[in-house]
């Protein structure tokens, strides 16, 4: 697919919110927060990066943009941040609208000051996705799998930049983001763990396993991975569960927001699909104010389905992911089967059949079901 220019999803969104509150955007470090903010009407001349000393100090020192909205990027990196902009926001002109970014979860990194509850609304921007992209060929969606749906690595279209990207990028998560906001001292091993996450893709994630592996403590490993999820490196996914389906309750599966890290044909594409739907999923949340979850299924017989969205306590889609055409697998049968006004899909990334089954099970390549989302 040919470089070009892209208006982000979210920024008709951001526009509406900003009428009414602070708008905060959350989400990996390079993804497009700021591309995205700084094309916003004002948004160049009101644009302040805490990470820049010159802005920092205007911030500071409370010498804002004279023009109609004010952007703090990064400024979550300012431990009396929430306080700051809660008195901004309290004493701003009727007119004036203020937007805040981050790499981080801003809804989480509560340093200091009062709760800014009832003032904002929160958007999490994620990578390009099959449907952002109007995708409408295999090749279109093999060049997605394979370069990753971060900007620059995608647009820049070559696979030798994606990978030395996501290499830099890694480094820079570890000796940049995380010692900005966390104490780590031992940042060898956990970028170790780094990168020994993406070849467990896809299956239970053990951190007891990880911990022999690296020789760290149990809760050292555990307290490294929440440190990941909030920034945005990987997120991982609760098992679903209900009385009738002798469900596994504990074992988490992790998928990252990079999903050219993970080798391996299949499970890579797997991780694709886990993000796209964890996109629509923070969309439905975030716009819509649904009670939308994604997880999996996984019951005590070893039966699977990898993908399940629950809204509230109920199963509304459920997804298993082939890497080409095979029969429908009997973990998504069992499941649909259980609870038949779900939706159900087995999506190919290699296969070419498209039918629905007796059950109401969808069989069709990924594109189908991706260019619906989001």
């Amino acid at each position: 697919m040919a470089a070009r220019l892209f208006r982000r999803y979210l920024a008709p969104q951001v526009v509406q919110d900003l009428r009414r509150k602070m708008v905060f955007i959350a989400g990996p470090r390079q993804v497009g927060k700021t591309t995205l903010v700084r094309s916003l009407p004002g948004g160049r001349a009101g644009y302040l990066d805490w990470d820049v000393a010159q802005d920092r100090e205007r911030i500071l020192r409370r010498e804002l943009p004279p023009g109609p909205l004010w952007i703090f990027d990064e400024i979550h990196k300012y431990r009396s941040w929430r306080g700051y902009i809660k008195g901004l926001f309290d004493s701003r002109r009727p007119q004036r609208k203020i937007l805040v970014t981050g790499s981080a979860r801003l809804d989480l990194y509560r340093y200091g000051g009062d709760s800014l509850q009832g003032r904002y609304h929160l958007l999490r921007l994620h990578p390009f996705s099959v449907a952002e992209l109007d995708m409408v060929t295999i090749r279109d969606f093999n060049d997605l799998l394979r370069l990753g749906g971060f900007p620059e690595p995608f647009l820049g279209g070559s696979d030798v930049e994606s990978r030395r990207w996501s290499r830099e990028y890694r480094s820079r998560l570890v000796r940049e983001d995380i010692t900005s906001l966390e104490r780590v001292e031992d940042l060898g091993n956990l970028e170790l763990l780094m990168i020994r996450l993406p070849e467990l893709v896809g299956s239970p994630l053990s951190i007891n396993a990880i911990r022999e592996d690296l020789q760290l403590s149990h809760k050292t490993v555990g307290r490294w991975l929440g440190i990941l999820e909030r920034l945005y490196a990987v997120f991982r996914l609760s098992p679903f569960g209900a009385p009738r389906i002798r469900a596994v309750k504990k074992e988490q599966k992790h998928y990252h927001l990079d999903w050219t890290l993970v080798p391996g044909d299949a499970p890579r594409f797997e991780n694709l699909v886990a993000a796209h739907l964890l996109k629509w999923a923070h969309w439905e949340q975030d716009v819509h104010g649904r009670d939308v979850e994604l997880r999996y299924f996984r019951d005590t017989d070893g039966r699977e389905v990898d993908f399940v969205v629950v809204e509230g306590t109920k199963p509304i889609l459920m997804v298993e992911c082939k890497w080409g055409d095979q029969e429908i697998d009997k973990g998504l049968r069992y499941m649909k089967a259980r609870f038949p006004a779900c939706e159900a899909w087995q999506v190919t990334a290699a296969g070419s059949k498209d039918y629905q089954s007796p059950e109401g099970i969808r069989v069709a390549q990924a594109l189908t079901l991706l260019k619906g989302l989001v």
